[in-house]
């Protein structure tokens, strides 16, 4: 029997060895580099930010207006997958001065600040980011410089070394560095019209350990542009590749052997061959106090008009700073590969840099999103910061009692005092992590924030929803004489005049479209609802509990208290103590109900059967709900944290004058707006047309319209135009 068993044990083995080999190296590669991939990008998706502000320069106590874009590196349109965007302005060391929580409704959303007016000169950081793309800041958020000009301060200015080109910094040589050593040269020839030539060039070694054959892996933004196997007849191979079947952008380039390791990696640019246009329609020049009407008329590119909400547009005096780069040009770059913030503002825009000269520049670039390690790995990569699609998360630490170190599998309590109780639990990771979704919108919320057992002097620590990742600094200049551009004083003037006279741009509160849910009890009705109107005043709550509340017990032993509720399937109280809230508020010392006074309660609510939130179970359940409703009339425990709490910060509209009848033009009260006009969302007029109507004031300058935003099918539009307004 045992010889019988012998073949078939061979052949087993054989097939096994063979399976094994298989999963080492897949059958169909160029399918395995594919399907890895497109798991990737669908697990950890690229969101991109960019930021449309009125202006590049500011005086301090001026008002700073812009818009945020947030839009999917993947498919390069709108995306609505998250709903805050954290905005903050750096100061020339890095440090935040200024931060906010905007709101984003389907990928976009208005802003504003009110610059502080002890600002000093010098260049600030504006950032902004998503929840998400904290997890791979400081690289991933959209960032530009501003300058900032205190005409009042004679503090030295404070400005940055900003390097032109590439930010090189941490990328230059990782390639090469990377990929040494494999056999394998990847080079491209990326100037012809028409097409572009890869050439591999492969040792004996490497031909002869992968069968003469490689494998060539091109995407863009996170799209396959072409996965092939290419034979290596010998030293050098050509692939000519049609350029129109790359898209427009940064192109990577990885080369497989055949055990599907990457050996050699390449990025070209291939630039946009036609964009999506809009021609604005208006006077060249104008008067004082005369009325500005724009129109927007579709380009030969664009066939429909924008969603109105996609536009936004500044009037602001055209000057010689150098503009950052359009929304077009920032969504051909990103920041998938390390691009710095000012590294175009020699070129002005994309398509006027030299082919050679991007060539060049992206020879040792490496993207930053596309990691063939982790998309090769067993395992995605795990993320501490989620994507904030319906909620806010509120993060913080349960600290152990040596102050240093996470308490780790415990549970925090998260409460909201009010008539209508709201309860969340949260389990500590194994660092004492925690995380608490809040509904998003303006209200304030009064959160209460607690452990569950204290024990061992536990604290917590509520965390910022901003991020303390930050770019290396760049270098502080600052010098004794900073030539101020000529045009700052009349900015001052007019800043100083419009504040002498009460003249503001600053409207009303925009208000967003948040959907507010229904809150209800989280336990339910319960088994027992004890209005305290509806009985004879009793003096002590323990009174109160025997009278009037059937199967719950409150006794005072030897100065202390206990509560107890009785198991309505077996008869007897429960072992453990039920669950106590007063308006809701979880609390854990009995005696705080035992003293309180009856007369500030309305009402108290009794769940005899053991209640389950998730994973949390209650032994019974008692909610005192006080008169007052907000946990005032209770002395604040020791372990409990009250934090006042807004998940988005509110924006404000922006106004301007309206001269359309002679009484108002007439006015003499001077009108010398810097930022002469802004709409973060263009509205369309009945018949469907993009018109903006807007006056002029008294400040004489050429002021600069600058329209950005998006086509309904995610195309970027930008346009700009002089306006010269004249006496």
């Amino acid at each position: 029997m045992i010889k019988k068993l012998k073949p078939v044990i061979i052949v087993l083995i054989h097939i096994l060895f063979l399976q094994g080999i298989c999963a080492q190296t897949p059958m169909n590669m160029s399918d395995y580099l594919s399907k890895k991939f497109l798991n990737y990008t669908t697990s950890v998706p690229r969101e991109e930010i960019f930021v449309h502000s009125d202006r590049e320069e500011y005086l301090s106590g001026e008002d700073m207006w812009f818009k945020v874009y947030l839009i999917d590196r993947q498919s390069l349109k709108p995306s609505a997958a998250s709903k805050i965007a954290y905005f903050e302005l750096l100061n020339p060391e890095n440090r935040p001065i200024v931060q906010k929580r905007l709101w984003l409704d389907e990928g976009f959303g208005p802003g504003h600040i009110s610059l502080p007016d002890t600002l000093t000169t010098g260049t600030y950081t504006m950032r902004v980011y998503t929840s998400w793309m904290k997890n791979f800041l400081p690289s991933n958020c959209f960032s530009k410089n501003v300058q900032i000009y205190n005409a009042f301060s004679t503090k030295i200015f404070k400005g940055k070394n900003n390097t032109e080109g590439i930010n090189l910094g941490s990328l230059n040589n990782r390639v090469s560095t990377l990929y040494a050593n494999t056999g394998l040269k990847l080079t491209v020839d990326n100037l012809k019209p028409d097409l572009i030539d890869i050439i591999l060039s492969a040792d004996e070694k490497y031909r002869s350990e992968n069968s003469n054959l490689a494998y060539l892996f091109i995407q863009t933004h996170g799209i396959i542009d072409l996965v092939s196997s290419e034979h290596i007849s010998d030293e050098n191979t050509k692939i000519s590749i049609p350029r129109k079947q790359l898209k427009a952008g940064i192109n990577q380039i990885t080369v497989f052997n055949l055990k599907g390791q990457p050996v050699a990696e390449r990025c070209i640019f291939t630039p946009e061959i036609t964009t999506p246009s809009l021609v604005i329609n208006s006077v060249d020049s104008t008067g004082l106090r005369k009325k500005i009407s724009l129109e927007l008329v579709l380009g030969s590119t664009l066939t429909t008009i924008p969603h109105t909400s996609n536009l936004s547009i500044s009037v602001a005096p055209k000057t010689d700073y150098p503009s950052t780069v359009d929304l077009n040009d920032y969504l051909l770059l990103g920041t998938e590969f390390g691009f710095n913030r000012n590294s175009l503002i020699k070129y002005k825009k994309v398509s006027e840099i030299p082919p050679e000269a991007m060539d060049s520049l992206l020879q040792n670039v490496k993207s930053n999103w596309i990691v063939w390690d982790d998309i090769l790995a067993d395992k995605l990569p795990v993320f501490k910061y989620h994507m904030e699609k319906t909620d806010h998360y509120l993060s913080g630490k349960l600290i152990a009692a040596d102050r240093k170190t996470g308490d780790a599998d415990r549970f925090v309590l998260l409460s909201v005092p009010g008539k209508t109780p709201v309860f969340q639990y949260a389990r500590t990771d194994g660092n004492g992590n925690f995380d608490f979704k809040i509904h998003i919108d303006e209200k304030i919320h009064d959160l209460i924030v607690q452990p569950d057992v204290l024990a061992n002097n536990q604290s917590v620590n509520i965390e910022t929803p901003f991020s303390d990742q930050y770019s290396k600094p760049e270098s502080t200049v600052k010098t004794k004489v900073q030539p101020i551009p000529d045009y700052i004083p009349s900015w001052s003037v007019n800043l100083q005049v419009r504040k002498i006279y009460g003249s503001s741009s600053v409207g009303d509160s925009i208000t967003p479209s948040v959907s507010v849910p229904l809150i209800k009890r989280f336990y339910g009705k319960p088994d027992i609802e004890l209005i305290m109107k509806d009985y004879i005043a009793l003096p002590v709550m323990e009174e109160v509990f025997f009278e009037l509340l059937p199967g719950v017990a409150l006794k005072n032993r030897k100065s202390s208290y206990e509560i107890s509720v009785i198991d309505p399937d077996f008869s007897k109280p429960y072992a453990t103590q039920p669950g106590l809230f007063i308006d809701g508020v979880a609390i854990k010392e009995p005696g705080l109900i035992g003293n309180l006074n009856p007369e500030l309660v309305e009402k108290i609510d009794v769940v005899r059967e053991k209640y389950f939130v998730g994973d949390y179970e209650f032994f019974g359940l008692i909610n005192i709900i006080t008169k007052s409703g907000d946990f005032s009339n209770i002395t604040l425990p020791d372990n409990l944290i009250r934090i006042p709490y807004r998940v988005i910060d509110p924006v404000n509209s922006f106004i301007s004058p309206d001269y359309s009848t002679s009484e108002i033009k007439r006015n003499r009260i001077p009108d010398f707006r810097n930022t002469l006009y802004w709409n973060p969302a263009l509205k369309p007029d009945k018949a469907g047309k993009v018109k903006v109507d807007f006056w002029s004031g008294d400040f004489v300058s050429d002021f600069e319209v600058n329209i950005q935003g998006m086509s309904n099918d995610g195309k970027p539009i930008s346009i700009k135009k002089i306006i010269h307004v004249k006496k």
